[in-house]
C-alpha cells in the first residue's frame, strides 16, 4: 500500500544510517531512546525531591539532564511532525481506524492498553539495558549476533502482538 506523497522507505532508511554514523562520529555513543524517558522522570522527580534522586544508584550513574539523546528524541517528535506535514498525511486523530473497528471509541479502555503496554515496553528496555532501536540498530550495525537476535524477537513480538490485538486488521 503506498500512500502519494510519502516517504520513500530507502531514503528514510539510508538517512537513518547516516544519523547512527553521526551519532557515533560526534559523541562516541550509539543513539537509543528509553534512557531519555528515565532521565525524564528523574529531571520532574528532582522538582518535588532532589535529595531522593541524588541518592539513587541509577541517577548517580545517569545524571537526569538535558544532553544530546534527550535532544535526539526530541528531534524525533519534531522530524515526525515535520515529514507528516511535507507528506500531506498529518491528522489529528484520537482513535486510529483499525482501533475503532476492533474496539470502538471507549478512551479507558485505550489509556490503559497503552499504560500497560508502556510499561512493560520500558520495563522490558531497563531489563534489556536499553529499547529496540539501540540494541536493534546500533547491535546490528556492529554486525553482532545479539543486535540481530534482538532485532528478531523485537519483530516477532510486534507481530504477536499486533495479530491478537487486531486480529488481522479486520481485512476479509
Amino acid at each position: 500500500m503506498k500512500n502519494e506523497g510519502s516517504w520513500s522507505p530507502y531514503l528514510a532508511g539510508a538517512l537513518s544510517g547516516v544519523v547512527a554514523i553521526g551519532s557515533i562520529w560526534f559523541t562516541g555513543k550509539y543513539f537509543g531512546a528509553s534512557t531519555t524517558f528515565v532521565r525524564t522522570t528523574g529531571m520532574i522527580e528532582q522538582i518535588f525531591s532532589p535529595e531522593t534522586v541524588a541518592k539513587m544508584p541509577y541517577f548517580i550513574k545517569q545524571v537526569p539532564k538535558v544532553d544530546w539523546q534527550w535532544m535526539f528524541v526530541v528531534g524525533i517528535a519534531i522530524g515526525a511532525f515535520l515529514a507528516a506535514i511535507s507528506s500531506g498525511t498529518f491528522k489529528i486523530q484520537a482513535f486510529p481506524d483499525m482501533w475503532q473497528k476492533r474496539f470502538g471509541r471507549g478512551t479507558a479502555f485505550r489509556a490503559g492498553i497503552a499504560f500497560v503496554g508502556g510499561a512493560i515496553a520500558m520495563f522490558g528496555a531497563r531489563l534489556a539495558d536499553g529499547c529496540p532501536s539501540g540494541h536493534g540498530l546500533a547491535g546490528t550495525s556492529q554486525l553482532a549476533v545479539s543486535g540481530y537476535i534482538a532485532l528478531a524477537f523485537f519483530f516477532i513480538g510486534g507481530l504477536i502482538s499486533a495479530n491478537m490485538l487486531y486480529k488481522g486488521g479486520g481485512q476479509k
